[in-house]
């Protein structure tokens, strides 16, 4: 049965921080949990002006934005598309706290907002999307240059298809296709340094996922070498397909680079939810990944998942919708069969990084209830990052959503302590308050802030025109069953 709850009605009664755990290392000193603060106090002064600039922006726009919403109403979803992109924004935050106010005052506070596609729109209008982004990616320009899903990599070093190990689960895809996805920038050093695979989320390729973030700031640090995946349809395709590509370029990146058995995987969103398929079900991927870093992970699904299928509510049928958004939801086969016999806990090193005040994609994502929250029942080591719980009354510690969680500044060092050191992070090696008193990561800025918050709108408008929708998710392949 689907729990009968709206993504409306969960903004309103889910606490802004609820209790976090303890994290599963040794005892060290963190700051005292608190709730969170109010958004007035987390994100400044400019809240109130913000709230008021955004009220004249809606009014500005409101037809436009009652267009999408009457689009929902019909469940139409080209004409949800259509009007989305009719939307030219009006106003642009001047600053990264202004960028975090809007979005704290469109998708966390009580609104006329109905739907996820108004908030979406609301969004766009209020300058939380790069200038031209939408229409690039509905006219099909995104999967190009380092969002390329035909890329030309040599042939991996040792064998690894069909099967590394035994074990391992079988792949659908053919070697050559799995081999295209991996984009291998220019700079790469094929294991003189620590290969980072980034995973995107649903609704994204690897190079804008992450070029505007976490990559950007790890390019040309001396512990890291960034490569991507651009997986075909977004992320949007069969999860367990898109498992394939992960658990494929996982051993790819080991056997081209000297044999590197310290990959670390970044993920966002479903990225992370695929991974863990990936280590699961590909038993080999855990002998050469040492850290496992996901940002946003929904490892129990979403209750969301309905919203954005155009459904009233996560009780009723899903309508037609992306394979791999039905797969995670919540109450999907997908997801339990994951959870399953140890799913649930970690396989290699792993730090989970998530926001209990909002994520507007997965819920719930507060506490040991949360969709990112992993056991370390294998004794791996595993750290889950509520990042309200530890910057508790600093900006690092206000509002920040699904994609917001990208720049957050614990987040970024907790990363990179994990890449510089054994195991998960740990942290009793960072100055927590000091890099809690920021809005985003250091080396970060407005436009950066701006485009990654626009990952969200990208991602809804490649949900809409997705080309092969279903109505009920894919079966399960054999080897999960």
């Amino acid at each position: 049965m689907r729990i009968l709850i709206s993504s409306l009605a969960l903004l309103s009664i889910l606490s802004p921080a609820l209790a976090a755990p303890a994290p599963t290392s040794a005892p060290i000193a963190v700051p005292k949990v608190t709730a969170a603060p109010p958004l007035e106090n987390a994100v400044g002064a400019a809240t109130l002006e913000e709230r008021q600039l955004l009220n004249s922006l809606i009014s500005g726009v409101g037809s436009l934005i009652g267009n999408v919403q009457s689009a929902v109403a019909a469940q139409n979803p080209t004409a949800i598309v259509t009007a989305l992109v009719k939307i030219t924004p009006t106003s642009r935050p001047a600053d990264i706290a202004g960028c975090i106010s809007r979005e704290s005052s469109i998708w966390a506070n009580p609104t006329t907002r109905t739907d996820f596609y108004q908030a979406v729109a609301t969004q766009v209008a209020n300058g939380l999307v790069l200038d031209g982004t939408l229409n690039t990616a509905l006219y099909g320009g995104l999967p190009v240059g380092e969002n390329s899903i035909e890329n030309n990599n040599p042939k991996p070093q040792t064998t690894i298809y069909p099967k590394k190990d035994s074990t391992d689960a079988p792949y659908l895809l053919s070697e050559d296709a799995l081999r295209k996805a991996i984009y291998i920038p220019s700079g790469f050093t094929y294991g003189a340094k620590r290969p980072v695979l980034f995973v995107p989320g649903t609704g994204s390729y690897g190079g804008i996922n992450f070029g505007n973030n976490i990559r950007k700031l790890l390019t040309g640090k001396d512990y890291a070498d960034p490569v991507w995946l651009n997986i075909p349809g977004a992320m949007l395709a069969d999860a367990q397909t898109n498992s394939e590509y992960i658990a494929y370029a996982i051993n790819y990146i080991s056997s081209v680079s000297k044999n590197n058995d310290k990959i670390a995987v970044v993920s966002w969103s479903q990225g992370g939810l695929d991974t863990q398929w990936a280590l699961k079900y590909w038993p080999s991927t855990r002998k050469v990944v040492t850290d496992f870093l996901p940002v946003s992970p929904d490892f129990k699904g979403t209750v969301l998942a309905n919203a954005l299928c155009l459904s009233a509510s996560s009780m009723g049928a899903l309508n037609i919708c992306p394979p791999s958004v039905i797969q995670q939801e919540a109450t999907s086969q997908y997801v339990n069969a994951l959870r399953a016999n140890g799913g649930d806990s970690a396989y290699v090193p792993t730090t989970t990084f998530y926001s209990g005040f909002f994520d507007e994609i997965v819920e719930p994502q507060q506490g040991t209830t949360a969709s990112a929250f992993l056991n370390d029942a294998r004794g791996v080591g595993v750290l889950n990052i509520e990042v309200q719980q530890y910057c508790a009354g600093q900006p690092g510690g206000s509002f920040y959503g699904h994609a917001g969680m990208l720049f957050n500044p614990l987040a970024y060092a907790l990363i990179v302590d994990a890449l510089t050191n054994d195991g998960p992070s740990n942290l009793s090696r960072v100055d927590v308050s000091s890099i809690c008193n920021a809005y985003a990561a250091p080396g970060l800025d407005l436009d950066d802030v701006i485009a990654t918050s626009g990952l969200i709108p990208v991602a809804g408008l490649l949900l809409l025109t997705y080309p092969q929708k279903m109505l009920t998710e894919p079966p399960l392949r054999s080897y999960a069953v």
